[in-house]
């Protein structure tokens, strides 16, 4: 069976962006439309439909705590030009002004590029919609390798339903079409193995099309590479001598063990590539610190006992935002995989994240049989919010 390349992923990572961004601006054009900040609007004469005020949605942007200031307001806006989903009225400027013009979403005027990759988003979107919006037993729970994935679909029974809604003539056409979707980010393979082929193979949506976006999310910058180390996908590199700031584990002796994690705003060092930097200008820099290699549990737990009735264990589901640097955490271990490590001042420790927890799901996904490398690689190509089943000990 055709496996997926890391080429296809790390084009397929690009395209995720792409897409983030076509939500995030169509969901900001239909609040405006809702709230009546877009609708047409005279000058000197001329009317101009489906308009909107810079400075009128700037303060809109502020009201509504979509922007911290107007900088980051006008920042925000700017973003929308530089990926052509908006533009001024008369094409005049190139710049987001912070002034009485008018600007305009090339959706609403017909102006908006649609090149092969926006069409195929634009596709994957409309049949996300579909199939969310009908009854039917497209997506179930269902099992592959031992391991059970929440929501996910058959390949050759995906294929079937495309012919049915007409997506499709064949079903040469419509793997070529779910092809697309995949590479596009939008489905993928519940272990990110396989591309996509008409088979009993296990796929999902990759993309959530309903989740509500914030405007803020055009200025977080995601991780472009996927870096192993001994230990996990996750652990941070040292990135300076800066001691300020700490990432911490715990060894069954209770001794505290730190290594240097410098945790970098969303808008600097926009020439590493976030959490794992791998900037050649590091080369002379000391030895990477890797996050403690002893494990923190205090005894090896096997899985029967984790799941064991009457088991001092109690479940917890987490939701993590990652920041421009990542989410903050660790895991390593093998069936089940628990949490090694978390950074104190990271999105994992405000969502609630710690140490010795076991992790149950990602998104949906039983991962109780995998290793932590298999855990890592679904969170990191993945979407950027992910929700978290663990469990953690009772009185410890």
């Amino acid at each position: 069976m055709d496996t997926i390349s890391m080429a296809v992923l790390k084009r397929a990572t690009e395209l995720e962006q792409m897409g983030e961004i076509l939500i995030i601006g169509e969901q900001l054009r239909l609040r405006l439309h809702e709230e009546k900040v877009i609708k047409d609007r005279r000058h000197h004469l001329r009317t101009y439909p489906n308009c909107f005020v810079a400075r009128e949605v700037l303060d809109w942007l502020i009201d509504r705590k979509e922007a911290s200031d107007r900088p980051v307001a006008i920042e925000l806006m700017q973003k929308m030009i530089e990926h052509n989903i908006i533009h001024h009225a008369c094409d005049e400027f190139q710049e987001f002004r912070d002034a009485k013009l008018f600007y305009r979403f090339r959706k609403d005027d017909g102006t908006f590029p649609l090149d092969q990759e926006v069409k195929t988003i634009m596709r994957g979107q409309r049949i996300y919609e579909k199939i969310m919006s009908t009854e039917n037993s497209l997506l179930q729970s269902r099992e592959e390798d031992g391991v059970k994935y929440e929501r996910s679909f058959v390949a050759s029974e995906f294929i079937n339903w495309l012919i049915r809604e007409q997506e499709a003539k064949t079903r040469g056409e419509a793997e070529q079409l779910s092809r697309r979707l995949l590479e596009h980010a939008i489905i993928q393979h519940v272990s990110s193995k396989h591309h996509f082929v008409d088979s009993a193979y296990l796929y999902q949506f990759r993309v959530n099309f309903r989740r509500r976006r914030r405007v803020m999310e055009l200025l977080i910058k995601r991780p472009q590479t996927i870096l192993e180390s001994q230990d996990s996908p996750f652990c941070p590199r040292k990135q300076s001598h800066d001691k300020s700031s700490n990432f911490q584990s715990v060894s069954p002796n209770n001794e505290q063990k730190t290594m240097s994690a410098v945790r970098r705003s969303s808008m600097s060092s926009s020439s590493s590539s976030g959490y794992f930097s791998s900037s050649p200008a590091m080369s002379n820099s000391p030895p990477v610190v890797l996050c403690n290699p002893r494990s923190v549990l205090k005894r090896p737990v096997p899985l029967d006992e984790l799941l064991a009735p009457g088991a001092p264990y109690t479940r917890k589901t987490l939701t993590v935002v990652s920041d421009a640097v990542g989410w903050g955490f660790v895991v390593r271990g093998d069936k089940p995989c628990h949490i090694q490590a978390v950074d104190p001042t990271g999105p994992a420790a405000a969502a609630g994240v710690k140490i010795r927890q076991f992790v149950v799901s990602v998104n949906g996904l039983n991962v109780l049989n995998c290793d932590f490398r298999t855990v890592s690689n679904l969170i990191l190509t993945g979407p950027r919010t992910i929700v978290m089943e663990v469990m953690e000990e009772v009185n410890p």
